[in-house]
């Protein structure tokens, strides 16, 4: 069971994400629903770790065995999702992961996945370009010139 449920007041998700970087370049999705890009990863499991949980999503999302460099951010996300008007309560770990041992960089600048009954289009964003793009969370698009070397807990209202 996902840790995610909805109240009068709005939605409450766990979740985590990977920051996948390769020359300068940050790897990011969207699927058939979202105008937006956002970062490969998901929903926690109840009774699953936050490092299993990143390790599953990207397996699931790209079909490769990644690994896990250090945490970054747990960021405290409230926000309106923009297509449902949904409000949010989300609290999202961010993971570095390492894919350089796997085939990922061979599959180009832009390429397409399947998950279950969704497909997701992935595509290696420039880091000098991240301010032009409909990206979430916004954050990421300053924060990632510096990652930080230990855990930062931090809050983002939109």
């Amino acid at each position: 069971m996902d840790i995610s449920f909805k109240t009068e007041q709005g939605r409450f998700n766990y979740r985590v994400c990977a920051i996948i970087i390769n020359d300068n370049k940050l790897l990011a999705m969207h699927d058939e629903k979202s105008p937006y890009y956002y970062l490969p990863g998901g929903r926690v499991i109840l009774h699953e770790t936050a490092e299993n949980a990143v390790i599953r999503e990207v397996k699931e999302e790209l079909d490769i065995d990644a690994k896990i460099v250090r945490p970054l951010w747990v960021n405290q996300g409230f926000f309106d999702e923009d297509v449902t008007g949904e409000k949010f309560h989300e609290l999202c770990i961010y993971f570095l992961v390492d894919v350089a041992h796997t085939n990922l960089f061979d599959r180009g600048n832009k390429f397409r996945g399947a998950e279950m009954h969704h497909i997701h289009d992935f595509e290696w964003l420039p880091f000098e370009k991240l301010k032009e793009e409909y990206l979430y969370p916004v954050f990421i698009k300053e924060n990632i010139y510096d990652l930080p070397q230990t855990l930062v807990l931090r809050s983002e209202f939109e």
